[in-house]
């Protein structure tokens, strides 16, 4: 049976995805899913990838993250996003949707994009990196984020110096 535009832009991302997990697991963090980790942290370490991690979108609705790092050893809290657009597609219209969500709603105040896959509209990546470097669209009163726009190297670059 032959996979819908979606179902393989679906499964292209998830290989994003599963190129992250050996990451944390070469430096020793252990990969749960949040669901579990919420019923009972005191059965996991402190050194943690969790997966599928639920927050509150900008429309009220409940949206769903890729990873939150937890490390207590680092002093890392850090949710990452995942996008991947190999073919045109409709991933890089949703980039301001997402950069909202991380300036208003997620919780944490350190976040990653890895943004990738050679698919998006020429301008979409860059569009994004601007809008973090002005902090565009950054209402007063709301907390100071870090978002950081990594593609795929400029991730594994991050996490190798970071994650020692």
């Amino acid at each position: 049976m032959a996979k819908t535009q979606g179902g393989t832009a679906n499964h292209q991302g998830k290989i994003l995805e599963r190129t992250v997990v050996p990451t944390f697991e070469a430096h020793d963090f252990e990969v749960v899913a949040y669901s579990a980790w919420k019923k009972r942290p005191d059965r996991y370490g402190t050194e943690l990838l969790l997966k599928h991690v639920p927050y509150t979108t900008i429309y009220g609705q409940k949206g769903y993250t890729e990873f939150l790092v937890k490390s207590e050893q680092l002093n890392l809290d850090i949710r990452i996003e995942c996008k991947w657009q190999q073919s045109s597609g409709s991933v890089d219209e949703k980039l301001p949707y997402l950069y909202l969500n991380c300036i208003e709603t997620m919780p944490e105040t350190d976040i990653i994009v890895i943004a990738g896959g050679g698919g998006m509209k020429p301008g979409a990546i860059p569009w994004l990196k601007e809008a973090v470097r002005q902090k565009k669209y950054v209402r007063p009163g709301m907390p100071e984020k870090n978002i950081q726009v990594f593609n795929i190297e400029e991730f594994m670059t991050w996490a190798n110096k970071t994650l020692r």
